[in-house]
């Protein structure tokens, strides 16, 4: 479950005129999608369904996320 943004348009700035209205949360979230580091965290959490606490714990500690339990 790859996430792969489309670059196809980065130099457009009317893609990024959105970006005023974010907070904070959802520009890390703009961030995280196009870290490739953390798309392959997120697939091994995808992945680890027999034991998801540890994989959970490293992205948390990682990344900075808190899961909603």
């Amino acid at each position: 479950m790859t996430m792969v943004p489309d670059a196809s348009g980065w130099r457009s700035s009317a893609l990024y005129l959105h970006i005023d209205r974010l907070a904070a949360s959802d520009i890390a979230w703009e961030w995280l999608r196009r870290n490739e580091a953390y798309d392959h965290d997120f697939d091994a959490y995808s992945r680890n369904k027999k034991d998801p606490q540890s994989l959970t714990d490293r992205i948390r500690q990682r990344w900075g996320l808190r899961f909603p339990a």
